[in-house]
């Protein structure tokens, strides 16, 4: 009845239980070449990607964060932006990385859920903590962390409180 995108989109929930098991760097990369097939404003493509599966750095994904439940996450991926290589609006300057990484990283997000992994976006990180221990250069910006594994089969799943559709959507005027 429905698109797969669609049921694919009802799937997707905030992963917060995962397997302790290693995701294979097959899986990772066909997550993140989703994220490179992302369209971006004018095509400017202001992101980069660092997967982090090895320890200590992914102590320090975790440190950045300092939430219990991402210690057993296999695979982090750091979701970057580039201002200085991002589309800015003419009319007001609005610069749109943010935007454009959003789109690559919800990629990422559909494409793990159509492969059985899990994901979560994490925004509320200490920035500039991460910037150092990961070693970023200057006009590089860490936008989100995404966990990446396997969702735990015996963790309830969230509630997705959503608000009605019309409470959403407006037809012509507003």
């Amino acid at each position: 009845m429905y698109p797969q995108l669609y049921n694919l989109v009802k799937q997707r929930y905030s992963c917060r239980q995962y397997l302790d098991k290693p995701v294979g760097r097959d899986l990772i990369a066909a997550v993140l070449d989703t994220a490179r097939l992302a369209p971006s404003a004018c095509n400017r493509q202001p992101w980069e990607f660092l997967v982090i599966d090895t320890d200590p750095l992914r102590g320090k994904v975790i440190e950045s964060y300092g939430r219990d439940w991402v210690k057993n996450v296999p695979v982090f991926i750091v979701a970057l932006g580039r201002h200085d290589e991002a589309w800015k609006r003419p009319t007001d300057g609005k610069d749109h990385t943010d935007i454009d990484v959003a789109i690559a990283v919800e990629h990422m997000c559909l494409a793990a859920t159509s492969m059985n992994l899990g994901t979560c976006w994490i925004c509320n990180f200490d920035a500039a903590r991460l910037t150092a221990d990961l070693g970023l250069p200057e006009g590089i910006e860490p936008i989100a962390i995404i966990p990446l594994g396997y969702p735990d089969p015996t963790a309830s799943l969230p509630m997705k409180n959503r608000k009605p559709f019309d409470q959403v959507v407006k037809w012509g005027v507003y």
